[in-house]
């Protein structure tokens, strides 16, 4: 069992820059990849992104890669995600995942068995 705690949310403005953080408390010590999700207000939730858990390899959707970078920290058992110019179509609720296993590129929510709770990200003027 693996739980996820995010934090680092809160209201920006537009062109700010913010970072998430992900705890993984529990088995840390079997291999498992971590992503993030968002979902926006009124839109369905979508996949952001995943690191392997080497953290040398990430991969993103469409349209994050530019402005968004995971990263991971297995000795602190964190992974991050750094926002950067941020717009108010960033705004939404962030979620931490976690899937058991060597694989990553994991675009589906069915695939990570192990969720945080989310974290608020408003962006706006």
């Amino acid at each position: 069992q693996v739980r996820l705690v995010e934090s680092g949310g809160g209201s920006v403005q537009p062109g700010d820059s913010l970072t998430l953080s992900c705890a993984a408390s529990g088995r840390t010590s079997d291999q498992f990849a971590m992503g993030w999700f968002r979902q926006a207000p009124g839109k369905a939730r979508e996949w952001v992104g995943d690191i392997s858990w080497t953290g040398n390899s990430a991969y993103y959707a469409d349209g994050f890669e530019d402005r968004f970078t995971i990263s991971r920290d297995n000795a602190k058992n964190t992974m991050y995600l750094q926002m950067n110019s941020l717009k108010p179509e960033d705004t939404g609720v962030y979620y931490c995942v976690a899937a058991p296993g060597p694989f990553y590129g994991l675009r589906e929510e069915a695939e990570y068995d192990y969720w945080g709770q989310g974290t608020q990200v408003t962006v706006s003027s």
